[in-house]
């Protein structure tokens, strides 16, 4: 029996009138315009173990550069990290201190050449040092992603910029607008463009090929970047097609993208200093070797150990992001240790309960991390795309695609 003439004549003996959909319910299938699902993308796995002498061990390295190119990957193809970019940055104001151009302790203002002040505690300076540890009183919630004719003290005096609850100094809160800001001062302190100024501190120095947003990295970097796609397949960022974007920043309300027009001190977020940077797995475990020798050529031992000088974040305030940060220090946090004693810590990514020092990454369908064990002089560094963002780990505040590729990783130590 035909179906069409079969519903029209149920609907008739039921006495409704047939709707808009139901006579198109009745059409055959044949008939239906299909819609176009992004097929699940191949998750990109990758992770190298390294030491304090400078080796480094592929433990995974699997999955393609991206569905336009399915060339496998390796440990050195450049991926965008997420917040394991706040470490670099971390490490770049460390540079200038030791220079004599930034002062940690000092206000903050004496280098973005305008007023940055809480308005709830107009009277407290606001310092790099609170800035890196996410101890500034900014907000959280607040957006960071600026277009290039964004400026950022008219930002920042909007409400809701800051915490009313948090005083500069006090509780920590995660906040990605803070590095931005810590990008402005840098700027102003050297006069010189954020991306650019990276690439002198830290990247040329470690003869490391990785840039901010891609402004800095080499031709053949830029060729073989990988793609980041959600866990439902849709590309989120840097299917590049073996050229740099266009434009590498987000473009003005007007769509200009002159990079010309970006005023130093004055926006600090147009590179992404937040989370922005690409860079190998291999090249990422270099900087792991570097702080596991404590800047051994690059840095004081003591500008490492101030580093990594953690301070207690307290779950049970609502900080620490659901149990992700335990402790704090500038620019790196721990997995691990003691602090899982504390109520609602549930930070430890290995599962083996010792400390690590380094930072976590999240955006784009991806998860990363950079982790030292210094007791035993060891480290791992980490990606994988792809993931599930609601999906919880079993032993940690985790996802389980980090926790299984870490488990596969350290197995091979067994």
């Amino acid at each position: 029996m035909n179906i069409r003439l079969y519903l029209l004549a149920l609907v008739a003996v039921l006495g409704l009138a047939p709707t808009t959909a139901q006579l198109a319910a009745a059409q055959p299938i044949a008939a239906q315009p299909a819609t176009a699902q992004p097929a699940p993308p191949q998750r990109v796995q990758v992770a190298v173990a390294f030491d304090a002498l400078g080796n480094l061990d592929t433990r995974v390295a699997e999955g393609p550069l991206s569905q336009a190119n399915p060339r496998a990957v390796t440990i050195d193809d450049p991926v965008r990290v997420a917040s394991v970019s706040k470490l670099v940055v971390g490490l770049g104001v460390m540079r200038l201190v030791e220079a004599g151009k930034l002062d940690l302790n000092a206000d903050v203002s004496r280098y973005l050449g305008w007023r940055l002040q809480h308005p709830d505690y107009p009277g407290r300076k606001i310092t790099l040092a609170m800035l890196l540890g996410h101890r500034s009183g900014v907000s959280g919630e607040f957006d960071y992603v600026l277009p290039l004719d964004a400026n950022l003290p008219a930002k920042l005096a909007e409400n809701g910029a800051f915490d009313a609850d948090r005083a500069p100094g006090g509780a920590f809160t995660y906040a990605n607008l803070n590095y931005p800001i810590i990008a402005a001062a840098m700027e102003g302190a050297t006069g010189e463009r954020f991306d650019r100024l990276i690439h002198a501190l830290v990247f040329a120095p470690l003869k490391l090929d990785a840039c901010f947003n891609w402004t800095m990295c080499s031709p053949g970097k830029v060729a073989n970047a990988v793609a980041l796609y959600r866990n439902t397949g849709a590309l989120a960022l840097d299917e590049l097609g073996g050229k740099p974007p266009e434009c590498p920043v987000v473009r003005g309300a007007d769509g200009s993208c002159d990079l010309g027009t970006y005023p130093l001190a004055r926006h600090g977020a147009a590179f992404s200093p937040q989370g922005g940077m690409r860079i190998s797995a291999a090249d990422l475990a270099r900087i792991g070797v570097m702080m596991l020798q404590r800047g051994r050529g690059f840095l004081k031992p003591a500008s490492i150990a101030q580093m990594e000088r953690l301070g207690p974040v307290n779950p049970t305030r609502g900080e620490g992001a659901g149990g992700l940060f335990c402790s704090f220090g500038l620019a790196v946090h721990a997995t691990g240790g003691r602090d899982l004693k504390r109520k609602g810590c549930i930070s430890d990514l290995f599962g083996d309960g010792r400390l690590r020092v380094g930072h976590a990454g999240d955006a784009y369908g991806l998860r990363s991390g950079l982790w030292i064990d210094r007791k035993a002089g060891t480290g791992l560094v980490f990606f994988v795309t792809a993931v599930d963002p609601d999906a919880k780990g079993a032993r940690s505040a985790y996802g389980p695609e980090e926790e299984g590729l870490i488990d596969r990783a350290m197995a091979q130590l067994r």
